[in-house]
């Protein structure tokens, strides 16, 4: 049986897979889900509908039968992917629809004032979104985008279903081969300080945009 030490590098090792996948989706998420929100409550109705069905689909339907078919289902028309690039495809997708959501409910909670001002300063569209109502959306979007990122961290561990070696598949080894139920202990203290510094991080983001 493995000392304490060894049980809790192991899982470490585990943590480094988890931590790449929640790096990966939150850099292409993040955007993604703010062109979509975008495109959402543009005028142009055929994009509209497009974006409209896209979330609807991706937040009506498990994260872990998206999972499975880009890392199962593609492969049957030619598409064969590494497990991480199959989860990191699946979960940037899935979370962009979600976050698209958020933005969107943010960026039309701006006063509709602001719109109007903004022109009246001869500012475009464009440079109204980057300067005006992103920055005010921000700081309503923070709170639930805290939530969701928690959300990701947790949803790490659905990549053990395709042989990730993530965070929590690496405790269940242990368990499994040494039959203790300490490595769950580990990978739930290591669960909460990934946590624990999500939110801290937010909070300060809260706090930096609290002028606006």
């Amino acid at each position: 049986m493995a000392n304490l030490t060894d049980i809790t590098g192991f899982i470490l090792k585990g943590s480094l897979i988890t931590l790449k996948l929640f790096i990966i989706v939150s850099i292409f998420s993040v955007p993604l889900g703010i062109l979509v929100a975008i495109g959402k409550i543009s005028k142009i109705k055929p994009l509209k509908t497009i974006l409209s069905l896209y979330t609807w689909a991706f937040r009506g339907t498990p994260l872990l039968l998206q999972l499975f078919f880009t890392y199962f289902g593609l492969p049957v028309i030619g598409i064969r992917l590494e497990p991480l690039t199959a989860a990191s495809i699946a979960f940037s997708i899935n979370y962009g629809a979600y976050l698209a959501e958020i933005f969107r409910a943010g960026i039309e909670s701006v006063d509709k004032g602001q719109f109007e001002a903004s022109k009246a300063l001869g500012m475009n569209y464009r440079q109204t979104m980057v300067y005006i109502i992103i920055p005010q959306a921000i700081k309503n979007v923070i709170p639930p985008i805290c939530s969701e990122s928690i959300n990701l961290i947790k949803d790490t561990a659905l990549v053990a279903a395709i042989g990730i070696g993530d965070l929590l598949r690496a405790a269940k080894e242990i368990v499994t081969r040494d039959f203790t139920i300490t490595p769950f202990m580990i990978a739930a203290a290591i669960y909460l300080l990934i946590t624990s510094v999500l939110v801290i991080t937010f909070r300060t983001l809260e706090k930096k945009y609290s002028y606006y």
